[in-house]
């Protein structure tokens, strides 16, 4: 009889005590950050009325995950992420101490809260990859979904809880107790992370290079045509999703009786919106493909967006802010596991680095862009022009986008047997030849099935890639891969997954040899002139 299939709960991932503990400090670092971005906004619009400042405090926020990304994520992969993990979080925990100080000794000026902002996100820049990373090492693959979706609901919790902490503190005792909370929280999340013990296996290869890992792991994503997908949707979801966060605490302001309250009441509304949506998501997922899910979420986000811009008061906009949360959180999170999915383990952090990027460049040039048009404009105009165009660039997106649910099998693989040279291979770089020999009449399935070869190649870290075809023998072709050192060949062998696998049974097909393709492997040698 064929196995039953294994019964699914959203709660799943909480029952590992690792995930547990690594979640609720999640929680508590978020909640964090949710409580410095509501009292550096409530703070800025105390001290200045200018949307594209009030809007900028969002900018500072995001874009130092645009700038640090990748050099984060590198780091996360070719370092012992819990080191690293605990290494970020002391950082804001230094930063938020220092915003403290600042706040209370009466100094703070709209150009010093920016850098202060910026500083902390450049510690959020070097977080999230690691923690991204760190997930699918905790939990099954088949709980994967859940896992990242309690991630959103932690995300969305901390968005209730924050603002709601900094929202009370203000009121009563006034804006620079949030920094005090928030400098003595990020201290014990801080703490609480130096508990977990994980055993780090370094390679026996030593480390990869930080440039080095930089560029494969942007090469990693040119090639992968299914990333590149998800990177552009979210990009276009979250330019124009994050015009309302920028501009909601002048949304707050200008309705009726508006104030910190009011601003507190929608960011909780949204979260707990998201919640909900975050708890039913595996439903969701069910019911439609995941293309249809975030294009009817974009709609959906849209459409509350556009009523949060005339919302005369907060009985028509707390409704429309618990769609918007619901929308987002489906959102994000279908295309963040169609990320994670689409990764591999070596390259995990630097591509949801890359992945992180696209959301907070596309934030934070975005909440540039819609606070200079309200500026221009008026508040419910820019509002609005974000939500319209925010439907028809994602409906744009998908029609031009491969069907992003085939997935390729990463599990990795030992299958390929690691060369050893019979001298030492010396500093140079490596240049592997594997000679095919095919039916002429087949050349051209040949030639597309040689595409996916060069992709699969380069993925994995190659330098260059060719196919040369013997002008002399139509049907005798050389597959030429240049690496950079003997050391980053041998890397290669430990990316080698499922799918390259089954790739490289599906060359063997056309070859029509006696034996099988012949393999060479050659180092260029630095030639010394006299």
């Amino acid at each position: 009889m064929p196995a039953e299939p294994e019964k699914l709960s959203a709660w799943d991932p909480i029952k590992v005590p690792v995930f547990r503990m690594l979640w609720s400090t999640w929680l508590v670092a978020n909640t964090c950050m949710w409580m410095n971005d509501v009292a550096a906004a409530w703070l800025m619009t105390s001290m200045t009325t200018s949307p594209i400042w009030v809007a900028l405090v969002q900018s500072a926020s995001t874009l130092p995950v645009f700038l640090l990304g990748l050099p984060s994520g590198a780091l996360a992969d070719i370092l012992d992420r819990r080191r690293y993990f605990i290494m970020t979080q002391f950082w804001v925990a230094a930063v938020a101490t220092l915003l403290c100080v600042t706040v209370i000794s009466g100094v703070m000026t709209p150009p010093l809260l920016l850098a202060l902002t910026f500083a902390n996100g450049i510690g959020l820049a070097m977080r999230w990859p690691v923690f991204s990373a760190i997930v699918p090492e905790l939990v099954k693959r088949s709980h994967l979904p859940a896992a990242l979706a309690l991630n959103g609901v932690a995300m969305n919790a901390s968005r209730i809880i924050g603002p709601l902490l900094a929202g009370a503190l203000i009121a009563s005792a006034g804006t620079e107790y949030v920094f005090v909370l928030n400098a003595v929280l990020s201290v014990i999340s801080g703490l609480v992370i130096m508990r977990w013990r994980r055993n780090h296996v370094p390679s026996p290869l030593g480390r990869e290079r930080l440039v080095s890992a930089m560029r494969v792991g942007l090469q990693f994503v040119r090639q992968s045509s299914r990333l590149r997908a998800v990177l552009l949707q979210v990009s276009l979801f979250f330019f124009h999703s994050t015009a309302l966060l920028a501009l909601l605490p002048l949304v707050a302001r200008n309705m009726h009786g508006g104030d910190a309250g009011t601003f507190t009441l929608l960011l909780a509304s949204m979260g707990i919106g998201a919640i909900v949506a975050a708890l039913n998501l595996a439903r969701l997922r069910q019911l439609m493909p995941r293309d249809t899910l975030v294009l009817r979420s974009t709609i959906a986000q849209s459409l509350s967006t556009a009523v949060v811009a005339f919302a005369p008061n907060i009985y028509v906009a707390v409704p429309a802010m618990l769609l918007n949360g619901a929308a987002w959180i489906s959102c994000a999170n279908s295309l963040s596991v169609s990320a994670q999915l689409s990764l591999p383990d070596w390259v995990r952090a630097r591509g949801m680095s890359m992945y992180q990027m696209s959301i907070m460049g596309a934030s934070a040039l975005g909440a540039a862009l819609w606070g200079q048009i309200a500026t221009m404009t008026s508040i419910a105009v820019g509002l609005l022009v974000a939500a319209v165009s925010g439907t028809a660039a994602m409906l744009l997106a998908q029609r031009r986008i491969v069907d992003l649910s085939i997935e390729e099998d990463l599990t990795p693989s030992r299958e390929f047997k690691v060369p050893v040279p019979h001298a030492p291979p010396g500093a140079g770089n490596v240049v592997v030849t594997i000679e095919y020999l095919i039916d002429p009449a087949r050349s051209d399935g040949f030639h597309a099935l040689m595409q996916e070869s060069r992709r699969s190649r380069l993925r994995q870290g190659a330098l260059e890639w060719e196919l040369l075809r013997d002008i002399g023998h139509p049907g005798r072709y050389l597959e030429q891969i240049t690496d950079e050192s003997w050391t980053e060949h041998l890397r290669r062998f430990d990316r080698v997954t499922a799918s390259d696998v089954t790739l490289r049974e599906r060359k063997l097909a056309f070859h029509i040899g006696e034996e099988p393709p012949v393999v060479r492997r050659c180092v260029i040698e630095d030639l010394v002139r006299s």
